[in-house]
């Protein structure tokens, strides 16, 4: 292994032995971890809290456990999206090195002062992008990437056509978009009233206020894409918005405690049956070569995420909290340890 000082034997991180709020997480002393071949270990400098934190904070809906620990979280340590330094890697390691500044998603324990992470999960920081903006970038960015293409606004097919962004003022909703004007959309922005002012600087045509705007009253088939972030509604209101061969694509899938978005996505593939507007759920990955993508955009000042707020390490409890809350507007994002 290839290490660049001297590193401590332990750390504090925020870990939590049960499912629960944000009173489940508490400081606690751990084991620095040690890289395995193919990983490094990363000295922490920025970690971007997503709405995915707190739903495996909770375990919620109950089917999430099933992929992340029946009992209690299988990884105790929040925070998935990180910026910060290569300070050891493995054998196997050949793409990064020790001193490089890096990005990337991680499986979680991004609320620490060390997390090890795959190699291949993460990529090159770009001269000139802050650590701050380049936590934000990976999870939130990533599906917003991913949700933009699904719905095929992207290349040559994105200039001129409309979309439709339910939702809109947390992390993915803005990167949405921010990403589709950049691409040539008219973007109408449906959030709440303290996001709309940064929605329409960041490049959306039309604001919309959630509370006061009623969907089925919007005119049918007045875009090419509906991009829904948050919310429950009727997948029927939501198709008689896109045109023929336009695609809705559903990133929440609904509120229920037990199934979560699994009941949605089923009546998604049949509705999807009948007639030429597509219905899409999305599953998003982490894709390394995107969150690459996005933080060039970033360094070049072409996509600018609004950080909402900064914690300190210390307060990372109350980061989580205000997260949990789901009244964020743009990104949280907690210092390093």
């Amino acid at each position: 292994m290839n290490t660049a000082a001297a590193v401590p034997t332990t750390m504090t991180a925020w870990t939590q032995h049960r499912y629960g709020g944000p009173d489940a997480v508490a400081p606690e002393q751990v084991p620095v971890p040690s890289p395995r071949p193919d990983e490094v270990l990363v000295r922490i400098h920025a970690t971007a809290l997503n709405s995915a934190d707190a739903r495996v904070m909770r375990g919620d809906p109950l089917i999430l456990r099933l992929a992340f620990g029946l009992r209690r979280p299988r990884t105790a340590v929040q925070g998935r999206d990180i910026a910060g330094t290569v300070i050891a890697a493995g054998t196997a390691v050949t793409t990064l090195q020790v001193g490089d500044a890096v990005l990337g998603e991680t499986t979680g324990g991004g609320l620490a002062p060390y997390v090890v992470v795959p190699a291949a999960r993460l990529v090159r920081r770009p001269e000139g992008l802050d650590d701050l903006v380049a936590a934000t970038l990976p999870m939130a960015g990533g599906t917003a990437w991913q949700a933009l293409g699904l719905a095929g606004i992207e290349g040559d097919a994105a200039g001129g056509a409309r979309v439709l962004v339910v939702g809109a003022g947390g992390g993915v909703g803005h990167f949405t978009v921010q990403l589709a004007a950049l691409r040539g959309a008219e973007v109408t922005a449906l959030a709440g009233p303290r996001a709309l002012p940064m929605l329409t600087a960041l490049g959306a045509t039309t604001g919309l206020e959630h509370r006061r705007t009623d969907l089925s009253q919007l005119a049918a088939a007045s875009f090419d894409a509906v991009v829904v972030i948050a919310g429950d509604h009727p997948l029927r209101q939501l198709r008689r918005l896109v045109r023929p061969r336009g695609t809705v694509v559903l990133i929440s899938g609904g509120s229920r405690p037990v199934i979560g978005p699994l009941g949605v996505i089923l009546r998604a593939m049949v509705l999807s049956v009948f007639g030429s507007r597509r219905l899409r759920p999305l599953a998003a990955t982490a894709k390394p070569e995107v969150t690459a993508e996005l933080a060039g955009l970033a360094a070049a000042g072409a996509l600018k995420p609004h950080i909402e707020r900064v914690w300190p390490q210390a307060e990372a409890g109350a980061a989580l909290a205000h997260i949990d809350a789901a009244h964020t507007v743009g990104k949280v994002v907690v210092l390093g340890g």
